[in-house]
């Protein structure tokens, strides 16, 4: 087993910061649970890319557990390409317009 190299959308990186600094300012432990959260979703992304359904325009997305969160993702030559860390909650498809 491989895993891939990981990339995050400058957009995706500042939506981790977002959450990260509101859960952040409500408990340090929920932050730190959000990060191990993201951070095994990454781990299981990266070792089995094609795990997840694709469901928009070859994008597949791994939903974060304990948390309202999807890393939305691709595989590219390089490896994977992290499109947005989305809330569930708010505004479903708004990273859409950052395809390419």
């Amino acid at each position: 087993m491989t895993t891939s190299q990981i990339a995050f959308h400058p957009e995706a990186a500042a939506e981790v910061k977002a959450a990260f600094t509101w859960y952040r300012a409500r408990s340090v432990r929920a932050a730190v649970s959000f990060l191990k959260a993201l951070e095994e979703a990454l781990g299981a992304i990266a070792a089995s890319p094609e795990r997840w359904p694709l469901f928009a325009q070859g994008y597949r997305r791994n939903l974060l557990r304990r948390f309202p969160y999807a890393v939305v993702y691709r595989q590219i030559s390089g490896g994977i390409e992290v499109m947005a860390v989305a809330h569930g909650r708010r505004r479903p498809g708004y990273w859409r317009s950052r395809l390419p």
